[in-house]
């Protein structure tokens, strides 16, 4: 861990030494996918080489292995099939990853001049044509919510999969005003983008 520098700064800020280039980060773009297991078979690995292959060429693909769950312990698929994760977790090898950011951007800090020109051409590279390039072999994938694109049209399919009728159902039951939501977030159908507005009940 890496304690905030700045002069009176709080004993609780602090971040990870290796996601320094994150803070403040300006967001370009951020898309996120599920792989599945079935992928990996014989008959198919020739297309996600080849799927890979291509999206690598418009920009870096990362897997993140340690976020699949294919071929864990039964135990472990079972704990995780109680939770809210789109259940795709539990069948897939990895979650593909491919996002792009550029420097703080906080308004007030002196020379700050975003790349927003920039910033949409990468995010139109990232969502138009890099993931779907992993998508031509994995249609249905998910996303992980917490790793995932802002703009997520399908967010209920995408990030809950099967879980979300029942995720609004408790969300009713617990908070029927919907008093508590956040952006995509289970219930946030019921509300205008900017948060101010009930549109449905």
């Amino acid at each position: 861990m890496v304690g905030d520098p700045r002069p009176g700064a709080p004993a609780t800020h602090a971040w990870w030494s290796g996601d320094q280039e994150q803070v403040g980060a300006l967001i370009y773009g951020y898309e996120s996918a599920w792989l599945p297991g079935s992928l990996l078979d014989n008959g198919k690995r020739g297309r996600l080489a080849d799927a890979l292959f291509a999206a690598s060429r418009l920009h870096k693909v990362e897997l993140h292995i340690s976020k699949g769950l294919a071929g864990a312990p039964t135990e472990h698929i079972a704990a995780a099939a109680d939770t809210a994760t789109n259940p795709q977790v539990l069948s897939a090898f990895a979650l593909a990853i491919i996002a792009d950011g550029g420097p703080a951007a906080y308004p007030g800090l002196p020379d700050v001049k975003p790349d927003l020109p920039g910033a949409r051409e990468s995010r139109r590279v990232l969502g138009a044509a890099a993931m779907q390039e992993l998508r031509a072999v994995a249609p249905e994938a998910g996303s992980y919510v917490s790793e995932s694109n802002f703009f997520e049209r399908a967010w209920q399919r995408s990030f809950w999969g099967d879980h979300y009728a029942r995720l609004r159902a408790v969300k009713a039951k617990y908070d029927p005003e919907g008093l508590f939501f956040v952006h995509h977030g289970v219930g946030s159908e019921n509300w205008s983008a900017d948060g101010f507005v009930r549109t449905a009940r």
